[in-house]
């Protein structure tokens, strides 16, 4: 099965390069295409945090990762999986991140904490609510503790 997706919106910001650490204070613009208008984003602003779904459209199809590998390419951490990491060169170039909403002017919602570079495409925008949020403590292996420590 396959299906296509269009873009409903395209990152704004001063990250040209794909680089792994160091997104914390990377603010973006998230403009919506112009088939939307303003009243997609209506109410947003009662919301203080928001997730984004995007394309990694820079990923090539030789980039995607199919087995275990590790993480970052550093061999000091264990060999998993491509759905045990978060690694842009997934079967579907997907990422989803939550960031901060700091504004809403119109089409345009600026956040804190998007970690995808100018440009890239928009799948969806969803305001967190605390009831999706995980129940419980989360656990998470201890590398990839390591493996966040420089990345926002």
């Amino acid at each position: 099965m396959t299906f296509t997706i269009k873009p409903i919106a395209f990152v704004k910001n001063s990250r040209k390069e794909i680089k792994d650490d160091n997104w914390g204070s990377i603010i973006s613009e998230i403009e919506l295409v112009e088939e939307f208008n303003e009243e997609a984003l209506s109410g947003i602003s009662d919301f203080s945090h928001l997730e984004i779904i995007f394309y990694f459209d820079k990923v090539t199809d030789e980039m995607i990762q199919y087995n275990a590998r590790h993480p970052r390419n550093n061999i000091h951490y264990p060999k998993v999986g491509i759905f045990a990491q978060r690694g842009k060169n997934r079967p579907n170039k997907l990422g989803l991140t939550s960031v901060e909403l700091l504004k809403h002017s119109g089409r345009i919602l600026t956040v804190k904490g998007l970690d995808a570079i100018d440009g890239t495409p928009i799948i969806d925008i969803k305001p967190i609510m605390k009831e999706f949020l995980p129940k419980g403590e989360i656990k998470q292996a201890e590398w990839s503790k390591a493996l966040m420590e420089k990345y926002w």
